[in-house]
């Protein structure tokens, strides 16, 4: 199997998005899905495991020792057979997962990952693209000071591509309302061009280096702003137009660096019916970073 296969972990309610972009699919797995060939890029993907190995196993002991002989720190990603996996997992190291507090870089230790398949034989892929247990970044939260949840998403694209605006970098933040992104760029010390055809919150438009602008995200003229360090999107649209929104901007020539959403709200059946406000959160939207700089 070495080097015929990769898998990839949809996030939570976009396992059909990964199976249309991949294509040709040899297995799936609950949100795992094993294609052939080496990692290739996909956009709808929470971690990508590399080159992995199915281990035939003799009982939980032998599980958790060949898992331990190939490396130290592995996640479980549990689909099937609950119990018996848990107890592989208690045999093994502890990895630390604490919530990440803003803006802390993320773990740098390799994190592998690991799955039954039955109860004899584990999935396990020592290397993977995301240094976070299944590809799923955690925080500790700010309950005071953002208007909302959506600074959550800015936080976890930040964190992954490890840089972020320093302070005095002008950034344009695009479909602001109610100001969550914002607020997170205020607080690492930018300056802010907030727009939206709706109001911020108070509180996010009178921080320091905000502006307001209450437009339309896609009447506004790049000539007619400037030179940006970073444009930001969270703007609720159809992939197409945010496509051609930031072509226009690129084509300019005056960003340095982008970080936009595509953001399930314009697609209603990408959201699980009853899903919980957290899930809900996480799954609106997965980030996109292109850099120009």
């Amino acid at each position: 199997m070495a080097g015929e296969l990769t898998g990839y972990l949809a996030p939570e309610d976009h396992l059909g998005d990964l199976l249309a972009e991949l294509g040709d699919v040899v297995e799936t797995h609950g949100r795992l899905v094993l294609a052939p060939g080496p990692p290739r890029p996909a956009a709808w993907v929470a971690n990508i495991w590399r080159d992995p190995a199915r281990l035939a196993i003799t009982s939980i002991a032998d599980g958790a020792k060949q898992l331990r002989a190939r490396q130290r720190n592995w996640a479980l990603y549990p689909h099937v057979l609950h119990r018996r996996a848990g107890l592989i997992a208690e045999r093994l190291p502890h990895v630390g997962a604490k919530p990440l507090v803003f803006p802390a870089a993320a773990p740098r230790a390799p994190l592998g990952s690991w799955m039954l398949l039955d109860g004899g034989t584990i999935l396990a892929a020592g290397d993977c693209s995301s240094p976070f247990p299944n590809g799923e970044a955690r925080f500790v939260e700010d309950r005071q000071g953002p208007p909302n949840r959506a600074y959550l998403k800015l936080w976890e694209a930040l964190t992954l591509i490890g840089r972020r605006p320093l302070a005095g970098e002008r950034c344009l933040d695009l479909g602001a309302s109610p100001g969550g992104w914002s607020w997170v760029l205020a607080k690492l010390g930018a300056r802010v061009i907030a727009v939206d055809k709706a109001p911020l919150d108070p509180a996010v438009a009178a921080l320091p280096g905000v502006v307001i602008r209450q437009a339309s995200a896609f009447a506004l003229d790049p000539a007619e702003i400037g030179p940006l360090d970073w444009l930001f999107s969270d703007v609720i649209c159809y992939p197409a137009r945010l496509l051609a929104l930031v072509e226009r901007w690129l084509t300019s020539g005056l960003v340095r660096n982008f970080v936009c959403t595509l953001n399930s709200r314009a697609r209603p059946t990408w959201r699980r019916p009853g899903a919980s406000p957290r899930s809900r959160a996480r799954a609106s939207s997965i980030s996109t970073i292109t850099s120009t700089s």
